[in-house]
């Protein structure tokens, strides 16, 4: 990130997604195994003869073998893609904006001046007021809303953005008053009102 920043610009925060979309893939990541394990001991220990004659002793590398292959699956299949798109996924606010970058393979990013944002909201649903989290959507003026989904600790990364927004030095700002922002302005060493905070307890 630091080789992307304007001059003078500094990174107050960089946070991920609430990591509660991976209670599915780490379930699955703990107890698909653990049952395949459990089924190849039954099926060694001659099990599905005792249920089904007809399957003898010849059946049990293909049994056994079709077991691995669905613990392959389930693991390769969802679990791993899972945590790649999880891990992808980054909100980064700098003092003079705001970064959302998706994906690891493939990159995907939109960034957003604070001097072009009008207002800051809040959705969360109860599952994420329960988590402390919630979707932020950034009001620029135009048709729709930008958001942030699934932000953690998200009463305090809004309250960052507004400390961020505020504190905005003077060559920044909009370009008609009509909402237009007429780009990215430099940032004077002696008018920054940030102290890095890069990393740290914040990344997730």
């Amino acid at each position: 990130m630091r080789r992307e920043l304007l001059r003078g610009e500094q990174v107050i925060v960089i946070t991920r997604q609430q990591p509660r979309m991976l209670f599915g893939p780490v379930l699955a990541f703990i107890l698909v195994p653990a049952a395949a394990a459990f089924a190849c001991a039954w099926i060694v220990k001659g099990g599905p003869g005792k249920l089904l004659p007809l399957i003898t002793g010849e059946w049990t590398q293909w049994l056994v073998g079709a077991c691995l292959a669905i613990v392959a699956i389930v693991l390769l299949g969802y679990s791993l893609p899972a945590f790649i798109r999880w891990r992808g996924i980054r909100y980064i606010l700098t003092s003079g904006r705001i970064v959302a970058r998706f994906g690891m393979l493939r990159r995907d990013d939109w960034q957003v001046p604070l001097a072009a944002v009008r207002s800051v909201g809040i959705k969360q649903s109860l599952l994420q007021r329960i988590l402390r989290s919630g979707n932020i959507s950034l009001d620029t003026g135009h048709p729709g809303d930008t958001v942030l989904a699934d932000v953690p600790e998200v009463g305090k990364f809004r309250s960052f953005i507004l400390e961020a927004m505020a504190e905005l030095p003077p060559s920044v700002r909009f370009g008609d008053g009509a909402g237009e922002f007429d780009g990215f302005a430099e940032y004077p060493n002696e008018a920054l009102p940030w102290d890095v905070r890069e990393g740290g307890s914040d990344e997730r």
